[in-house]
């Protein structure tokens, strides 16, 4: 078989894991490997290199992605997906993994929708994707997150200071909440519960009174504004409030072990299964096994909040 792999949307530690098992799976199955460049955009303007094992040499412990990625929103356009469907059936390719969050497995669900077969591997820090309880990326950002507050703690200890740590997260809470509980916040913000600060203020009067004199909260960005929640509380508290923007450093630096585990099993199985001929499938983890779940099922469907791991980081910061 011809097959060809490409990364979309935001980049997300363990992409370069999936890159890597795919291509070397693949060559092991006696098939050709192609590498799309730069993602959606590459396939439609005709980009590619093919892929041998010394290619992919090394990668497994590096972040980012050895593909590049972009956004393309032009490719929400049928035409466009009809010149990308075009370049593969040019190429005489016979099988696409497309690795990406929410918008890159929509994109990979209309490709599919169009004929042509494909397997989606979902990418995503935020790890907000339908249909699959990790992500590839979560565990290495929800790690760099955790760490750097770790750090700021000893700051916030020395001085007794209130820090307001902004991470990423426009329309999911995930990482506020995963790092928000590792590292013990008092407060956590996220877009699909929003908080009065009122409340946020009263419980750091009710913790200080207890004596506690240096306390966290986490904010996802589609939230709140960090800069903006601290000066509120300061107002209303009368504390040192201070203000953390993480940005970028939360999805770089090499995959955890989790990720470089994760992207090898998915990369894996996505040969497999076009190899199979089960294709229009995202390739998932649910209760601790891999398994298919239909594009169209991601496509359409939202992933829900954990609100379980909100609710215990409220109770166990009383």
């Amino acid at each position: 078989m011809e097959l060809a792999i490409l990364t979309s949307g935001g980049d997300a530690p363990g992409m370069n894991a999936v890159i890597r098992s795919f291509v070397r799976q693949g060559l092991l199955g006696q098939h050709r490997v192609w590498g799309i460049l730069r993602g959606l955009e590459g396939l439609v303007r005709g980009t590619r290199q093919e892929l041998k094992t010394e290619s992919v040499a090394d990668i497994i412990m590096t972040g980012g992605t050895m593909l590049h990625t972009c956004r393309f929103g032009d490719f929400h356009s049928p035409t466009t997906q009809q010149m990308a469907v075009k370049q593969m059936r040019d190429w005489g390719l016979d099988g696409l993994a497309v690795i990406g969050g929410n918008g890159s497995l929509r994109a990979a669900h209309a490709i599919s929708a169009a004929g042509f077969p494909v397997v989606g591997i979902p990418a995503s820090i935020d790890n907000d994707v339908y249909g699959t309880d990790d992500c590839i990326g979560f565990d290495t950002a929800v790690n760099n997150i955790t760490a750097s507050i770790d750090k700021i703690r000893d700051t916030a200890s020395s001085h007794e200071r209130i820090f307001v740590v902004e991470v990423m997260g426009n329309r999911s809470g995930a990482l506020a909440i995963g790092a928000g509980l590792a590292a013990g916040a008092e407060a956590i913000v996220i877009p699909e519960r929003p908080v009065n600060p009122e409340v946020i203020a009263e419980r750091l009067q009710t913790t200080h009174a207890r004596g506690k004199k240096h306390s966290f909260i986490v904010v996802a960005e589609g939230a709140d504004r960090a800069e903006r929640l601290a000066n509120e509380l300061n107002g209303m508290t009368g504390f040192e409030v201070k203000w953390v923007v993480l940005g970028h450093t939360q999805r770089g630096g090499p995959p955890s072990a989790k990720d470089r585990l994760l992207g090898s099993v998915f990369g894996s199985a996505a040969v497999s299964s076009l190899e199979q001929g089960a294709h229009g499938v995202m390739i998932g983890v649910q209760n601790g096994k891999t398994c298919w779940v239909p594009l169209a099922s991601v496509a359409e469907s939202e992933k829900p909040a954990q609100f379980d791991w909100l609710d215990l980081a409220e109770q166990l910061a009383l």
